[in-house]
């Protein structure tokens, strides 16, 4: 639920998105441009991970959406918007890609984040890779 959303989010200092397709398509826009989420100073969004069913939930749900709101859902627009609202930094995915390849982005962000110890800028440097 958006509750749910907006307790994780503000009551958090890191914030994991770990989901199919775009993470905007999970929460409503207007509720999270409302939302003044300053204690979050990292979101990960490890997103735009599409299936056959994923692709076909998402195709439905965006008839019903505008172009812009469609634009609005694209990884460096919610980067944006996450930072207005608060986010001090935001590590986010930005071309589609599938199950297997996303659980490799995750293990290799945990181990050179927690594991070893590396910053989110050495992380993402890693990531590109």
């Amino acid at each position: 639920s958006q509750a749910e959303w907006e307790r994780l989010l503000t009551s958090c200092s890191a914030f994991l998105f770990y989901g199919m397709e775009r993470f905007l398509s999970h929460v409503l826009l207007n509720w999270l441009v409302a939302m003044n989420i300053p204690k979050c100073r990292l979101v990960i969004l490890l997103d735009l991970v599409r299936s056959q069913q994923s692709y076909q939930r998402i195709t439905n749900s965006d008839m019903h959406k505008s172009c812009l709101r469609i634009a609005l859902e694209r990884p460096t627009k919610t980067a944006m918007l996450l930072s207005l609202a608060g986010v001090g930094s935001v590590i986010a995915m930005q071309w589609y890609t599938n199950l297997e390849e996303n659980a490799e982005r995750l293990e290799t962000l945990f181990e050179n984040l927690l594991s070893i110890g590396k910053t989110t800028g050495q992380t993402v440097h890693v990531l590109q890779k």
